[in-house]
């Protein structure tokens, strides 16, 4: 057993889909995608609007079945696994629109991570309270790694839109994610809250691997070691940011010359 799961964690790729396939009503969302996420790394999933590029990413994080394909998570099948199951043995996500409890504080909010992580159920409040606040240490750790320690016990709903951002990747990181998936985490943001969350995502990619959706092509060449462009469902491109930049068919889709 300890062979089989070092060979898991020298694998080359933590992540690979292979004929993945999603319809809704006839109509192809995503479309015999291929997809191999290599360990450590941080990818990223682009491509225009209508390409595609949400569905997958559900698709991938088991927020929505496959009509057809495989995916593979760490050498494990996981087609079949539900989004709780996937969390549980190590790929957690983060959503393009901020998803907090906006009525509880910076710390609760990440000490319920931390809670669903080691209890397996972050509702359980029929434990003491000095049960629960054995979570604090380690909360107040990851809140101060993601520069939010100055408001760790203002509730999230008065927090500016980048810092409730930054709070929904704390959260995340707090399940100890050995993949971790954001959604567009620059979406709406200033451009010196675009540069933190560069910073931020830099900093915390060390021990683990960060798949992105990503529209700001500017976080995609700062940050990324692979990149795959999506269009009509369809892989069009893949490779670093130079190469995939300057392959026709991207630059035909980014500026419209192909209808999305």
């Amino acid at each position: 057993m300890e062979a089989s799961q070092t060979a898991r964690s020298e694998a080359a790729n933590i992540l690979e889909a292979r004929g993945l396939r999603r319809e809704f009503l006839g109509f192809v969302a995503v479309d015999d995608v291929n997809l191999d996420v290599p360990t450590g790394a941080i990818h990223a999933l682009i491509g225009p609007n209508g390409a595609g590029k949400t569905t997958c990413f559900n698709l991938l994080s088991k927020f929505i079945a496959p009509s057809a394909g495989t995916i593979q998570f760490d050498g494990r099948d996981i087609t079949t696994l539900e989004a709780d199951q996937v969390a549980r043995i190590g790929m957690s996500r983060s959503f393009q629109i901020s998803a907090v409890f906006g009525n509880l504080t910076v710390l609760e909010n990440v000490r319920l991570s931390l809670q669903a992580r080691d209890l397996g159920n972050a509702f359980d409040f029929w434990r003491s309270r000095s049960q629960l606040k054995r979570f604090d240490e380690e909360a107040y750790t990851l809140i101060e790694r993601v520069r939010l320690s100055d408001v760790a016990h203002m509730r999230a709903c008065h927090l500016p839109y980048g810092r409730k951002r930054t709070l929904e990747i704390a959260a995340t990181l707090a399940l100890s994610p050995k993949l971790l998936l954001l959604d567009e985490p620059t979406a709406g943001m200033t451009e010196e809250g675009v540069q933190q969350i560069i910073e931020l995502i830099s900093e915390i990619r060390a021990g683990r691997t960060v798949l992105m959706v990503e529209h700001n092509l500017s976080v995609v060449k700062s940050l990324c070691d692979k990149v795959t462009v999506l269009m009509r469902g369809r892989v069009i491109a893949e490779g670093n940011y130079d190469e995939v930049a300057s392959d026709p068919l991207v630059m035909s889709a980014y500026l419209g010359t192909d209808e999305c």
